[in-house]
């Protein structure tokens, strides 16, 4: 409640986004660590620090912006999981 952090239904947790108010210009930057929203029509939570960054929090929903900044290192971990598997001796 207090971080800026965000809830997506799709993206990665751990997706770092800007986010911008398009009715005032704020923005700031938060992290996805929850699954949400589950109201139609409506695409992020946004937690209330972050609502209080963007201006938005008495409010309380705005037309907003995405810009995804930073997707987690699922790759380089997949990749280093993958290399630490013992090769067999017969092959690869």
């Amino acid at each position: 409640m207090y971080k800026l952090t965000a809830a997506h239904r799709t993206l990665p947790l751990g997706t770092r986004a800007r986010i911008w108010n398009v009715e005032n210009g704020r923005s700031c930057i938060v992290k996805i660590n929850d699954r949400g929203p589950f109201i139609e029509g409506r695409i992020l939570d946004l937690s209330y620090a972050a609502a209080l960054e963007l201006l938005m929090a008495e409010k309380g929903i705005a037309r907003i912006q995405i810009e995804i900044l930073k997707l987690p290192e699922l790759l380089d971990t997949l990749r280093v999981r993958i290399e630490l598997i013992p090769r067999r001796p017969d092959g690869p």
